[in-house]
């Protein structure tokens, strides 16, 4: 058969792919760090801004009040309103917990709605650090589950890191039933695009990152206020990202530790998913630098060159190049279903597979939609500038 400049492009995209599925399968499956247990573990306050209801929610509570810390820690679950429709499964966390007899205090902190300019989840976030008794402050998502060790690895981090470490924070792992299209996409965008490039870079900086992912993270008070508190984020969009580039620039490192936090989803319904998309498309372009970002541009280009060398190989009759491009086709999605994998995500059913490709067949479409500069999040709309702040007045 001929070797042709098409069949030589396909061999280079499929190349690439390969090259780089090695490169973020070694970043995801390096072991634990050791773990350097602290003569005394500082008290913590762990506050977790909740509006809604999330998928599992009861049990995310539950494990968030059950979470093996050995230091004094209190949790404040803070809400905008008396009114909010998840108030009732954390009053039964709490209850249940403080029946338990285990350690730790629990409290309901309702907040008010946020000022002009903040964000529910910021607003939530200001609120509940300013009544935080804790010589560490962290913060954790409503959606997520934590383990009886992630906390503590965190502060491990932190402590042990000395005092230029500002932050440290955990590497998220979407888990769940996979029932649905939206729940294997949701899962495809953090565990097999996110997820193995924060690997990766951190492998690359010893740990650290010049922002957040912050589903969990937890800070030294003296670095808070270097930068003002998280009021700083104030306006923008992506706080967690944005209070890690802050910090980094007043001279701290924030510290991503190798252990993981896990997301509950079940049964995300495809449309929903797509404003999910949308919401962590935007995200990404506010919150995180080029320096991060361009493995995953790199990959979306790879796919799509893959894609339109098999178009055009069809058309020109070049059975070999049409061939190794379908190859580099399929092998993206195959390398997404096996980073999930590796990360100890649940297999993805064979009637769902077909989301491991449309993912980024999606993608096209969300940056049209981009056009509009609103975001719809958690029952809340905000205007955006085109840097995706908030819009002023």
């Amino acid at each position: 058969m001929e070797i042709t400049i098409l069949t030589c492009l396909a061999l280079f995209v499929l190349a690439a792919l390969v090259t780089w599925h090695i490169i973020f399968s070694r970043a995801i499956s390096r072991p634990p760090e050791p773990t350097q247990r602290l003569a005394r573990y500082p008290s913590i306050s762990m506050i977790r801004p909740i509006r809604g209801i999330d998928p599992g929610q009861l049990e995310n509570l539950r494990a968030a009040l059950d979470n093996g810390y050995p230091g004094e820690i209190e949790t404040l679950f803070v809400f905008d309103e008396e009114t909010d429709e998840g108030l009732p499964n954390a009053l039964a966390a709490v209850r249940e917990h403080l029946e338990s007899g285990r350690p730790g205090i629990a409290k309901i902190v309702i907040a008010g709605p946020p000022p002009e300019g903040r964000t529910g989840k910021l607003n939530a976030m200001i609120v509940g650090s300013r009544i935080a008794r804790g010589e560490l402050i962290a913060f954790g998502d409503s959606d997520t589950r934590p383990d009886k060790k992630v906390l503590r690895r965190c502060v491990e981090a932190l402590v042990n890191g000395g005092p230029k470490v500002g932050c440290a924070f955990a590497p998220v792992v979407v888990v769940g039933d996979m029932r649905s299209a939206g729940d294997v996409g949701y899962a495809m965008m953090l565990n097999s695009l996110y997820a193995p490039i924060a690997a990766w870079a951190a492998r690359k900086l010893n740990g650290e990152l010049p922002f957040i992912m912050g589903q969990i993270m937890v800070f030294q008070r003296k670095a808070l206020d270097a930068i003002g508190g998280v009021g700083c984020a104030a306006g923008q969009l992506v706080d967690d990202m944005y209070i890690g580039t802050c910090l980094n620039k007043a001279g701290y490192a924030n510290l991503m530790i190798n252990h993981p936090l896990y997301i509950v989803t079940s049964d995300l319904a495809l449309s929903r998913f797509f404003r999910v998309y949308r919401r962590w498309l935007m995200f990404w372009r506010n919150g995180l630098p080029i320096s991060f970002t361009w493995p995953a541009v790199l990959q979306a280009v790879r796919f799509f060159t893959a894609l339109i060398l098999l178009g055009v190989a069809f058309l020109q009759n070049q059975f070999l190049a049409g061939l190794i491009a379908l190859l580099a086709f399929l092998a993206f999605g195959l390398s997404a279903e096996n980073l999930h994998k590796r990360l100890g995500a649940p297999a993805i059913p064979f009637r769902l597979k077909w989301i491991l490709w449309a993912v980024l067949l999606m993608a096209p479409f969300v940056l049209i939609s981009m056009i509009k500069r609103d975001l719809d999040w958690r029952g809340r709309n905000y205007e955006l500038a085109w840097t995706t702040r908030l819009k002023k007045g």
